[in-house]
């Protein structure tokens, strides 16, 4: 099949090399100003993965949009304006596969919808579809497998990228839930982000209870949008803890840790945005997260994490399946 990945930092830059891997045809894109591009000009490698001479790489957006297979993995946030450049093309027949795990914070919109906004149009017959779940660029390359899901309103774009992208590597899954495995993927990096503030505070051993109880507050978001609460069990979300809350290559773990130690954290860590998402739609469909909470109150309010831990540990006693 010949496909275009937009985006070429950690994430993106492996899924091209899989997709290549597994026999397709690609084409990397990003924009002129993407230092990422360049450097896979000139060395073809980003310490992580290489690209065969036979992967294109290019920062011109018309030619990426040739493929009709367009899988977007780029800063959550921007997906907004890069759809709007994309729509300038008015593409037809496109499947977009989105790879990002986040929420847009000024709509509180999953990307999926922000993505339907630009494909909307009968005559456009564009279809979306999400590709998240766990590991780690550098272990895959190593040869290290691992499962993930695929999860589109198409049943049949579904199944074909499925039967498609499956290999020795991924295991894919069928998703049934495209709310529950958008909510739950994005905000797994909150919990993320809480489990590097325990690192940073020397309380590791809390993060099983983290695990626990963040699970069972993320089910009632999802369903409180109208998804399936099962689905923050699934791959999608606890299915990608040890990824997320233990790996020395998680962002989110490590920028929630560097947060608590006042050390600087360049990379992105998604879960910085999500909490701003989850704050505003938790509080306006009064849906109960004390966890999301603590995270938000201590990057954004400036709240002191021994107060904010201390209030998780005196909120009233419950049972702990309601």
């Amino acid at each position: 099949m010949k496909i275009s990945v937009i985006g070429c930092g950690r994430w993106g830059a492996f899924i091209a090399w899989y997709l290549d891997k597994i026999g397709n045809e690609l084409t990397v894109y990003a924009p002129d100003d993407a230092p990422q591009i360049h450097e896979f000009m000139k060395t073809r490698t980003n310490g992580t993965v290489t690209f065969r001479e036979e992967v294109r790489l290019t920062t011109d957006l018309r030619e990426a949009m040739s493929s009709d297979i367009i899988v977007i993995s780029i800063p959550s946030q921007n997906v907004r304006s890069l759809m709007t450049e994309i729509s300038a093309f008015e593409p037809r027949s496109k499947i977009f596969v989105l790879c990002m795990k986040g929420i847009e914070i000024s709509t509180g919109k999953r990307l999926s919808q922000v993505v339907g906004e630009f494909c909307g149009q009968k005559e456009c017959s564009n279809s979306i579809a999400v590709w998240i779940g766990p590991g780690h660029p550098q272990e895959f390359v190593r040869g290290v497998p691992n499962c993930m899901v695929i999860d589109s309103e198409n049943e049949g774009v579904k199944s074909m990228l499925v039967n498609s992208f499956s290999s020795s590597l991924i295991r894919f899954y069928y998703g049934t839930d495209l709310i529950g495995n958008e909510i739950g993927a994005a905000t797994k990096n909150i919990i993320g982000i809480a489990a590097g503030m325990l690192d940073g505070y020397n309380v590791s051993s809390l993060k099983g209870a983290l695990m626990s109880r963040a699970t069972t507050e993320i089910s009632r978001l999802i369903g409180a949008l109208g998804g399936d609460i099962r689905s923050a069990y699934g791959l999608c979300h606890l299915g990608d803890y040890e990824a997320t809350v233990f790996s020395k290559y998680s962002h989110n773990r490590a920028f929630g840790e560097a947060f608590i130690k006042g050390e600087k954290f360049e990379a992105l860590a998604e879960g910085y945005y999500t909490t701003q998402a989850v704050h505003r739609i938790s509080a306006k469909l009064n849906v109960d997260m004390p966890i999301c909470e603590a995270v938000y109150s201590i990057l954004f309010e400036g709240a002191s994490p021994d107060t904010v831990l201390n209030s998780l540990f005196s909120r009233s006693l419950k049972r702990e399946f309601a």
